[in-house]
């Protein structure tokens, strides 16, 4: 870096010929091509594969143990309604609910990548996999044959059995075709379902829930259609069933469901008060003591669970010969239940600062089915109840999923036959109740209407198809209308021709994830200029943001992740406490040159504590889980302070994002821009838009992005925005820096 002759900097950089640009080319063929298979390279991929190898070793059980065992006994104890009332959503008995509750999580544990979702039956799921079960063993073709006449009862036996291998061989394929997406990297494919997609599929998958547990609310015997309109149907027959309704069963769902809504309003209001929720889903035992000593059964014929057999079913192949009639609705669970659990893995993810592999998931998902799916399990995913019950009673890694598991196992082994006489109108009231998550939803046709029509017409059209075409055509063809209203709207575009007249002129340089990071030849200290080729949406919002990253050379996450570790010990420090308990640790990094290496701090002892090559760690690495004596880099950390290293700083303090090319912006795409705003914002890097249209500000006001972020960042140019940060670090005028900016159309 050189003086200019007004004063300013200039950065003299290597003039690429053609001649210099294929040798730089061919080296890098080269390199790519001289990777060995070491030892390190190996180790990597075996911990990538199995997370469990790399904090299991480090893990605590003094700062841990205690926690993850309080999270694994409450949610233990929901998996047990849980389990048994979704299993009646998916037609099949309540101990097969027990079971999905069991092996997946277990199996989740060895591969799983996120630390405080809970793995088991999921409302949407169930009720997707009920379909399929109803459709290929209907009633109707069980019913109990007595020569040339047929009565009315069903062999309810063989329905179930062949219902179980129905759902099983659909979860095993389901599971295959996870783990292959997984294996090629195409962990992708949840970006293409929307947050507006998924919100009105699960909002739409609740209204067939509701349906399918009327009759268990009412007593009656409505006849389950199957194909499209299959809701409707199904509702005109329980709406003509409603006169010869079980008043018993009726009064016992009614109590149910209004002790199950009191008991959770509790919780919510005095939240802050109580060290871990109530169990309100106890109240199944509540319900079997009532129905055991009464004998609802016997005396007011109230349909109960019946027998629960005792122990553990063996392992069986599935029947491979229901592959072909599965396939779509096996493909259908795999990406919806992918879907919602990287969603829950990713957002618990950001709020405890480690990162979440999306291929792993999909992995971990994957073989959690295809292996359950050998012990009579149907489709499992993350439930978004029992993951916020991990996280707030203070899980901490998957070893509360694992207690949780025990807490299953032991009730399979031995209470099991105790809840024999357990009301089904009971189970039917937990599913009722824990559906008010989905009702809410409803809220966002208000919402969307005042942010993006697009995004309300998406929502819509996906609840629609979804009620009337039911759940595995209704996903298909939501998301085929997602994908033609980004055709439509990239298709529609107002093009412009601007002549840039500078005597500094600027070049794109092409990155593999289609994004242009554009740069001065002579760069501009202390600003980053940042161009998208491409409309910010639902489908690159997350891509943006990497790319931003890694194009500043800011990680956000590590940087925001140690900042508050550092703050929360201070402020321990300024009270004159002692700092036991520890959140998870972060390597101290920092960038070795501007923009681009990082490094981190390695040794035993702070007084000869060397720098290492970002390079050499693995990306677990970056955010550890911290012990309280084997991890020596986290102790050297709190014993090397932030005086003793020097101020943590970097030389850039703004970053502008050119969005001209952009000619409309999503509710995903704004809660991307927001979330850079405040998070750059933390480590003072000061952020600012350029060149948007007119129609992008009229949807970012639209969506409320202007409600919390000044308007005065931004800017009709690029140009007027660099001036601006200029003037704003007292850095002076830009020197030689003349521009016309000319539009044409």
């Amino acid at each position: 870096m050189a003086k200019g002759r007004k004063g300013g900097y200039r950065v003299e950089r290597e003039i690429l010929n053609e001649e210099r640009l294929e040798e730089l080319s061919q080296r890098l063929d080269i390199s790519q091509t001289r990777i060995p298979c070491s030892v390190p390279s190996l180790k990597r991929r075996v911990v990538s594969f199995l997370p469990v190898l790399y904090w299991l070793p480090r893990y605590s059980i003094w700062d841990y143990g205690m926690p993850d065992l309080i999270s694994g006994i409450s949610v233990g104890i929901m998996h047990l309604p849980q389990g048994m009332a979704y299993a009646l959503l998916a037609s099949l008995p309540p101990v097969f609910g027990l079971y999905t509750s069991f092996y997946p999580a277990l199996i989740y544990f060895f591969f799983g990548s996120s630390r405080h979702i809970s793995i088991g039956t999921f409302t949407v799921l169930s009720i997707m996999v009920g379909s399929v079960t109803e459709r290929l063993a209907p009633d109707a073709d069980f019913l109990i044959m007595n020569g040339t006449n047929v009565t009315a009862e069903v062999d309810i036996t063989a329905r179930d059995q062949y219902r179980v291998q129905v759902a099983a061989a659909t979860t095993v394929l389901a599971g295959l075709i996870q783990v292959i997406l997984g294996l090629v990297q195409f962990g992708f494919v949840g970006t293409y379902l929307s947050e507006p997609l998924v919100r009105g599929y699960t909002s739409a998958a609740a209204a067939h829930a509701v349906v399918a547990q009327l009759k268990y609310i009412f007593g009656v015997s409505p006849i389950r259609f199957s194909g499209p309109f299959s809701l409707v149907y199904t509702l005109v027959d329980m709406c003509a069933l409603l006169p010869s309704t079980h008043l018993p069963t009726l009064l016992a769902s009614v109590v149910s469901i209004i002790v199950l809504i009191t008991a959770k309003e509790l919780n919510n209001r005095f939240s802050k008060k109580l060290p871990v929720p109530i169990p309100v889903e106890l109240i199944i035992v509540v319900g079997t003591l009532i129905s055991f000593y009464t004998h609802l059964n016997e005396t007011f014929e109230i349909s109960v669970v019946g027998e629960i057999p005792s122990g553990l079913q063996p392992p069986t192949l599935p029947n491979t010969s229901y592959f072909s009639e599965v396939v779509v609705d096996a493909f259908a669970l795999a990406v919806v239940g992918y879907a919602i659990s990287i969603s829950l893995g990713k957002t618990f993810a950001l709020k405890h600062g480690y990162k979440v592999d999306s291929n792993q998931e999909l992995v971990a998902l994957g073989l959690s089915n295809a292996v359950g799916g050998f012990f009579q399990c149907y489709s499992v995913c993350a439930s978004m109840s029992r993951s916020l019950i991990q996280e707030t009673t203070g899980g901490r890694t998957q070893m509360a999923g694992v207690s949780s598991a025990v807490i299953v196992l032991v009730t399979v082994l031995k209470l099991g036959p105790l809840f024999q006489e357990l009301p089904k109108a009971v189970l039917s009231a937990i599913v009722f109740v824990n559906l008010k998550g989905m009702f809410k939803q409803y809220a966002d046709i208000v919402t969307l209407w005042r942010s993006s029509k697009i995004d309300l017409l998406v929502w819509l059209m996906t609840w629609a198809s979804t009620v009337f075409f039911n759940l595995d055509m209704g996903l298909g063809a939501s998301i085929s209308f997602a994908l033609l209203t980004v055709i439509f709207r990239t298709q529609r575009l107002d093009t412009y021709l601007f002549f840039f007249i500078s005597r500094r002129s600027f070049i794109s340089c092409f990155d593999i994830k289609m994004v242009y990071f554009i740069t001065p030849v002579r760069e501009v200290p202390g600003i980053t200029i940042f161009h998208s080729s491409a409309t910010i949406y639902f489908a690159n919002a997350e891509l943006y943001l990497e790319a931003l990253k890694q194009k500043s050379g800011l990680d956000i996450t590590k940087m925001i992740t140690y900042k508050r570790r550092q703050e929360a010990k201070d402020l321990v420090q300024d009270d004159e406490l002692s700092w036991k308990e520890r959140e998870n640790s972060t390597v101290f990094v920092m960038p070795e040159t501007p923009h681009n290496s990082w490094v981190y701090l390695k040794g035993t002892d702070p007084e000869t504590t060397t720098l290492g090559s970002l390079s050499d760690l693995q990306d677990g690495d970056i955010t550890t889980l911290e012990s309280s004596s084997e991890d020596t880099l986290s102790r050297d950390l709190e014993r090397v302070s932030l005086g003793s290293l020097g101020k943590w700083t970097w030389d850039i303090h703004s970053i502008i994002l050119d969005l001209s090319p952009a000619n409309f912006i999503d509710t995903v795409a704004i809660k991307t821009l927001r979330n850079i705003f405040h998070d750059f914002g933390e480590i003072d890097v000061d952020i600012y838009m350029a060149g948007c249209q007119a129609l992008v500000v009229e949807q970012l006001e639209q969506g409320g992005f202007f409600s919390d972020i000044d308007k005065e960042r931004l800017f009709t140019s690029v140009h007027d925005a660099v001036l601006y940060c200029l003037n704003r670090r007292g850095a002076g005028a830009l020197p030689n820096y003349e521009t016309v900016l000319i539009p044409c159309c």
